[in-house]
């Protein structure tokens, strides 16, 4: 009598997305970490009218900025590790990629302008050298966990469950552009874009400045191209927090700002563009959890 055949084993699907590997999740605590220290020195130094930075500054507002954007992103880099994939990651990695190969190139680019090359006060001349230290070892982290993301094997891919409304990607997609436009500009052309900041910076200054508006025009335009508010949950935190770090970094420097300048008002309009888009899409996303509860006990 011949016997049965085993019956096939069931094999449980893939889960759907790429699941966000460890090293993405450390890397975004580590860098969260050292925003928190290293932003929250910068702004508290700029906020009393001093200059502390890795390179000689003309006006405290350039460095208290670039703290200010390290500052209002380290929450949201705190809760990327309960983010379970990729897809709902990488709106806010990748500008922070683009922060972190940015600001170390601008850094070896003008090697010889940091404290490290001329000298100064001991304080700003250890600054100098853990700034470089810290970016160039992030920065070979980053390559290796996000590469090593990117090989991670991927499942089906994840529907788009909270599109974003038709009303809000014509100003997102100038929002983002303008901030785009604007990092590429200073980062590029430091020497024309630096006389349109509507205070004083040197080359340096604007060049680092540019990373950062660039990163924020990467980040919005990304999550345009997302199209998914769930997707962009994480990056949402840190539009607001952004904002208002900056706010308040330039009401405290008020009087070395030129208000009456063009320049000055596009920046005040671009800073409400992030605050606006962050605070609506948090309120979308509540209000779509809270539509999904009632339809699910109705």
């Amino acid at each position: 009598m011949a016997e049965s055949a085993d019956p096939p084993r069931a094999t449980s699907a893939p889960e759907p997305g790429r699941p966000l590997s460890a090293g993405v999740a450390i890397l975004a605590t580590a860098v969260a970490v050292i925003n928190l220290l290293v932003g929250g020195t910068l702004t508290a130094v700029a906020l009393t009218g001093h200059v502390l930075g890795a390179w000689p500054s003309p006006d405290p507002l350039s460095p208290g900025l670039i703290g200010a954007g390290m500052l209002g992103t380290a929450p949201a880099l705190f809760g990327l590790g309960r983010t379970r994939t990729w897809e709902q990651a990488r709106t806010l990695v990748l500008p922070l990629v683009v922060v972190l190969a940015g600001l170390f190139a601008v850094s070896l680019l003008n090697a010889g302008r940091l404290y490290l090359a001329r000298g100064g006060p001991i304080v700003s001349v250890l600054f100098s050298l853990g700034w470089l230290f810290v970016l160039g070892l992030l920065c070979v982290g980053a390559a290796v966990c996000v590469t090593g993301q990117l090989l991670h094997r991927s499942g089906p891919q994840i529907p788009r469950t909270a599109p974003l409304p038709g009303w809000s990607k014509p100003p997102l997609a100038v929002l983002g552009s303008s901030w785009l436009g604007i990092g590429t500009g200073l980062l590029f052309r430091p020497g024309f874009w630096a006389d349109f900041v509507p205070w004083h910076t040197n080359r340096v200054d604007a060049q680092a400045l540019g990373v950062w508006a660039l990163a924020l025009g990467v980040g919005v335009l990304g999550a345009l191209a997302e199209d998914d508010l769930d997707r962009t949950r994480p990056a949402l935190l840190s539009l607001p927090g952004t904002a208002l770090a900056m706010t308040v970094v330039l009401a405290a420097r008020a009087p070395h700002v030129d208000w009456s300048s063009g320049p000055a008002l596009g920046l005040v309009v671009m800073v409400a563009g992030l605050l606006t888009a962050g605070a609506s899409g948090r309120l979308l996303l509540k209000g779509g959890a809270a539509d999904g509860a009632m339809r699910s006990t109705g």
